[in-house]
């Protein structure tokens, strides 16, 4: 196997899923599937033998002896099986960020897509993030296959942007749509709260744009707050994760059983608003909630709270209808309990 002078590993596992440096003898296969898939590539025509022989003998063996190549490219192993290949591509070492590029055995697209791109994601994010450390890597993909967004956004990919009508496909302009993702995002977790959390959830709580969102204005005292907290910990109704980057707690994300349905509320620290972490962090407790609970959930927001608005429908809930809560116009949003598997 050849060794990328780039790299101090060279080779990532996730159960019987490998990726090692591209290696010369995938070639023929790559070419295949990349001329079967050309839909959703950027090239312009089939590659042939002779064309695929002179990129790996002059571009990709260049590769392997630069410092700083402009990308890194590995074959994706089942069980030491080439079935794909892909990497990081257009790498800025400067900026610390990178494209991710990867296509499949084109056989295996229909059933194990998903599949395929949850282990390979998780094998390039230790590439990225614990090898190279990025700051950021991206998908640039053109809106052909929503089943790649589904992948993306489980992986903790945000839909960062989107450029209409890019790209030129079968006689129409389509759109092209960015998801990214950063160091932040990969190493979030979650944990349900406990009683050291009380006073990180007061200050959060009563922070003043918490507030001026929420449909109750007035200050909280903290008295109350801690009956408040208790009582909720104790609720088999209630259910409150606390996230957490490296050891640093970030926000929290409450949903409560209410009158036969689910109703989700969240918030972040002032110090990380407008990152993107909201979509991450209510997909990572909505997944969690529903792995016991099987009910549709519910959001109110305010209609001037364009960011949670934004940040619930990339998480895929969808406008119910307007209501009134406390005297205040609100925003009934709802996420199916099956539009998420």
């Amino acid at each position: 196997m050849r060794k990328y002078k780039a790299l101090n590993r060279q080779t990532y596992h996730n159960d019987i899923y490998s990726i090692v440096p591209i290696r010369h003898e995938d070639r023929y296969c790559i070419m295949k599937w990349r001329n079967e898939q050309m839909y959703h590539l950027r090239q312009a025509s089939p590659l042939t033998k002779q064309s695929q022989d002179h990129y790996y003998n002059t571009v990709i063996n260049s590769l392997f002896e630069e410092e700083c190549p402009s990308q890194l490219l590995f074959s994706y192993l089942e069980n030491g099986k080439c079935i794909g290949y892909g990497g990081l591509v257009h790498i800025n070492w400067i900026d610390k960020n990178a494209e991710v590029s990867f296509i499949m055995n084109t056989e295996l697209e229909k059933n194990t897509f998903q599949l395929h791109w949850s282990k390979y994601l998780k094998m390039l994010d230790e590439l990225a993030f614990e090898e190279l450390n990025l700051h950021k890597i991206y998908t640039y993909a053109f809106d052909l296959r929503p089943h790649l967004y589904e992948a993306l956004e489980r992986a903790d990919y945000i839909r960062e942007a989107c450029l209409k009508e890019h790209c030129f496909f079968e006689g129409e302009y389509k759109d092209v749509v960015i998801h990214s993702k950063n160091r932040n995002n990969y190493t979030l977790t979650l944990k349900d709260a406990s009683i050291e959390d009380s006073e990180q959830l007061f200050d959060w709580a009563n922070d003043p744009t918490v507030r001026e969102l929420s449909f109750n204005n007035s200050n909280i005292e903290y008295a109350t707050h801690q009956k408040w907290f208790k009582y909720k910990l104790n609720s088999q109704d209630c259910s409150i994760f606390i996230f957490h980057i490296r050891n640093w707690p970030v926000g929290q994300v409450r949903i409560e059983k209410e009158s036969g349905r689910s109703i989700i509320g969240i918030s972040i620290d002032k110090k990380l608003r407008g990152k993107g972490l909201a979509p991450i962090l209510l997909r990572k407790a909505i997944n969690h909630y529903w792995i016991d609970n099987k009910q549709d959930i519910i959001a109110y927001i305010k209609p001037d709270n364009k960011a949670s608005i934004k940040a619930f429908e990339i998480c895929g809930f969808a406008y119910n209808k307007t209501t009134t809560i406390s005297g205040c116009f609100a925003l009934e949003y709802c996420i199916k309990r099956n539009s998420n598997e």
